[in-house]
């Protein structure tokens, strides 16, 4: 297998494990966070550091280059958001959303940033990726908003983890097929 191809397969791999940990992490997250307890703490630190983690993997494949320096600025910026709203957790729904909806706003603009540089022929169009992170950015927004008021509720972190999550598995799927096609055209 080429590095190519080796380096497409990572991905895929990479995207579809992430893309389900943040489906289970919805789920769970769905019935564990009222109240914001040690349970819900937790989880909500978890969350970042699944992007973390994602992150620092995708970073040992990648060449030097501003993609490179984007994916690891996600990293760290996605474990300072993991003890920021491990932090904001004890200060309450407004301050959870407050720091989780900054985190959003930044690693979706980072997300938008690396899908448009991996649009090549081998990694596809990434408009998963560049849906997902345009979305992640403007519901940061929403929930920095949404902290301000009287409604203030977490219940909109386990639709966005779960939209995010459907986003990285079509995105692997998408990648599964166009290995696929590339194997049967040189068969």
């Amino acid at each position: 297998m080429n590095t190519t191809s080796s380096g497409t397969s990572s991905l895929l791999k990479l995207y579809l494990v992430r893309g389900v940990l943040a489906v289970a992490w919805a789920a769970a997250f769905a019935s564990a966070h009222d109240p914001i307890d040690g349970l819900a703490i937790t989880l909500l630190v978890v969350y970042p550091l699944i992007d973390a983690v994602s992150s620092l993997i995708d970073l040992r494949a990648l060449p030097d280059g501003s993609e490179r320096r984007l994916t690891l600025f996600n990293g760290v910026l996605s474990t300072l958001a993991a003890v920021g709203v491990g932090l904001a957790g004890m200060g309450g729904v407004a301050a959870v959303l407050h720091v989780f909806g900054a985190w959003a706003v930044v690693s979706g603009a980072a997300q938008v940033l690396v899908g448009l540089r991996r649009r090549g022929p081998e990694l596809g169009k990434q408009w998963p990726m560049l849906i997902a992170g345009g979305l992640s950015f403007l519901v940061g927004i929403f929930y920095n908003i949404q902290a301000l008021g009287d409604d203030a509720s977490l219940d909109v972190l386990s639709v966005y983890a779960t939209g995010g999550g459907v986003f990285f598995i079509i995105q692997a799927g998408l990648l599964a097929w166009r290995a696929r096609q590339r194997h049967t055209q040189t068969v």
